[in-house]
Parts: structure tokens; sequence; C-alpha cells
């Protein structure tokens, strides 16, 4: 159960909020630009490459590494494919996962390592073959780690994480999919595929993409109210319900992935997940289904104080994609609508692809934030 109250007052959000993932969110604009001071101390922006790599590939652990492979992936587009390595092993710990690269991988191919930890054994054994492989190798890590000490053996590039003081006097493990987590993680990523031209992202585009977050952080702060909060409203709505999310357009695509997986591991929420117009097919009968709100007539009599509200789906729509372009939005209401089942709506303001990008993933961050921590108090 959702306990709505707790959304407007913010001394119960930050006393629940044992992970500091709230402060993570509020912070993602500083984050971004320390880690884009980081990649320029590192010496990202004086390479000199010497073409497009054949293939980029990126490894790490959870889903700060699985969705920036998916982020840098739709924004490169064809000109070089990028695939995560997905690790094998019997347990989800450092000591566990192993990596591998595959068999085709050689000189002409870019390695990117990206994970908060940066102990673990196999990461490090990666960079080594990559190495003998003739792979070029660049890693974003906590500095002092094993890995970058492996990274520098193999003559690679390490770019140290940005952190927090907060993410060290943490005694869990950093959350993958936490905010602070996936910017620190990202943004260096960015400043290097842009100097090697498989995208654009100039200093002065990664510099807006920190001030949208900013702007962000101050709509969606705990202090806002709900009614006025787009991510406390999302939260509200999406309570005792299944989000089915549907992206349109490029960029809404990742961000509709990440925040599915953000309520798996931040709030403990399951989701469904997919593009527009393919959605729409996809999830007919799910939405005909027992979880549509029509689905249970006998919930008008359900005791309202005894008794817990039914689980029913509620569409959450994400676009990026101008009102008056081609677009499946009208389709995707009209099915919605014709089985009772509620949507929420997320367009970003105008600007370029990535700011545009950044505020759909600020906005359902802060939202997967609030469901966690009205969740659990």
């Amino acid at each position: 159960m959702l306990d709505e109250s707790l959304l407007d007052t913010p001394e119960a959000l930050a006393e629940a909020d044992r992970r500091a993932l709230l402060r993570g969110a509020a912070e993602a604009g500083a984050r971004v630009r320390t880690a884009a001071r980081h990649a320029t101390e590192a010496g990202v922006h004086d390479l000199k490459p010497d073409g497009r790599p054949r293939a980029v590939l990126i490894a790490g652990p959870g889903a700060a590494a699985t969705c920036a492979a998916d982020l840098l992936g739709t924004l490169a587009g064809v000109g070089s494919p990028v695939t995560r390595l997905a690790p094998t092993g019997v347990a989800p710990a450092a000591g566990a996962l192993r990596w591998e690269l595959p068999g085709w991988a050689g000189s002409v191919d870019l390695l990117l390592i990206a994970t908060p930890d940066g102990s673990e054994p196999s990461l490090s054994l990666l960079t080594d073959q990559a190495y003998r492989r003739g792979c070029s190798v660049v890693a974003v890590a906590p500095a002092g780690t094993p890995l970058a000490e492996a990274v520098e053996g193999a003559h690679g590039l390490f770019v140290p994480m940005a952190t927090a003081p907060y993410d060290e006097q943490d005694e869990q493990p950093l959350a993958a999919s936490a905010p602070g987590v996936f910017w620190a993680l990202l943004t260096p990523l960015l400043a290097l595929l842009d100097r090697v031209g498989l995208l654009t992202a100039p200093p002065d585009a990664v510099e807006r993409v920190a001030d949208r977050l900013d702007q962000i952080a101050e709509r969606c702060g705990p202090a806002i109210a709900t009614y006025s909060n787009p991510a406390k409203t999302l939260a509200a709505e999406l309570a005792d319900s299944l989000p089915v999310i549907w992206t349109e357009g490029i960029s809404a695509g990742p961000a509709g992935r990440r925040f599915s997986a953000a309520l798996a591991e931040l709030a403990g929420r399951p989701a469904v997940v997919a593009e527009l117009p393919e959605a729409l097919a996809a999830h007919s009968a799910l939405l005909a289904g027992p979880l549509a709100a029509s689905a249970d007539p006998d919930d008008f009599f359900r005791d309202r104080v005894e008794e817990p509200p039914a689980f029913h789906a509620r569409v959450v729509l994400l676009r990026d994609r101008p009102i008056g372009g081609l677009t499946a939005a009208p389709s995707a209401r009209d099915l919605a609508l014709s089985h009772d089942t509620a949507i929420s709506e997320l367009e970003p303001e105008p600007g370029g692809e990535l700011e545009t990008l950044a505020e759909l993933i600020a906005i359902t961050d802060f939202a997967a934030v609030y469901l966690a921590l009205a969740s659990s108090a």
C-alpha cells in the first residue's frame, strides 16, 4: 500500500530514504558536471581516434550498464553497433560474475566497462583479455579499485566515477538503478563516444543536460506538493497498479526501459514496457484481461477501509515527438480507455535529444524513488 500522505511530508521522506535515493535524484545535474570534469581530466577530449570502431562492447553489472548500453546504442544508431556483454555466473556478486569477449572481437573494436564497484575479478580479467586481443579499453569505476589498476596495466583509459560522500558512507552496495550511479557512469561514456564520432554529445550539450536535470529536481523535489509535482503525481497514480509503459520516439524507448528497471530494483514493482505502435498489439490482450479496470465489477462494493484495492493495469505513455507529428498516441488512448484503463502521459519540454531524454529519465527516476519510499514507510 502506498502512503500518499508521506509524499507531502518532506521530513518523513528524508527519514525513509535510507539509501539516499532522493538525494541522488536531486543531485543528478551536479553528478553530470562532476563526471564530465573527470572525463576531461582523464584525457577523453585529448584523444585522437583513428576512426570509428567496428563495434562497441559494454560490460558491467546491473541495470546501470544495461541502461547505458541501451541508451548509447540508441543515440549511436547504425554507425557502430553497441552491444552489452551480459555476464554469467551463479550469483549477482562481484566474485561470481563472469564476462567474456566474443570470439570476433579484435583490434578494431572498443570495450567500455562501467561499474559502480570495480572489485569484480572477471572485469579485470576481461581487461587483460581485451589487451591481448588489441581492443581499446575504457573504464568508468571508483578510483583505487582493482579494475583501475588492471586498466592502467593494459594501457587503457580509466575515468574515476563521480561519487558523493554519502555513497562511501552507505554500508549497502550502490543500487545499479540509483539516479546518481546511472549519470556518473553514463556521462564519461557520452563524452568518449562523442570524441570517437559515434554520437553527438559535446561539452555544451552535456552542460545543457545538467541544467535540465537541475530544472527537473526543482519541479520534482520532496518539498513540492503532489498536485504540482509530476513525479509524485505519477507515483500516486501507479499505486496498486501494474505499470504498462508505452514509449513513442527514439529517445523515449531507453527511458521507458530504464523506468521499468528502476521500478523493479528500487520500488519492488513489476512493469511491462513496449514501443508504439507495436505495443498496442502486444498488450491488447493484457488490457482486456483480468487486469483491466472493468474486469472486477464487484470492486464497487469493496470495503474501502478493510479490503485492499484490486490490482489493475495503468498505461504510462512516454513520448518525445511533437504532438503534430506522425503519432500512435490517439490510438493508444483509445485502446486504454476502451478497456477503462487509466493513462498517464509524460512529454518533455522542447530541446535537444539528450535534454529531452534526460527529462524523461529524471521524472521517472523521481517517481520510482517516491514509490519506493512511500511503499516501504
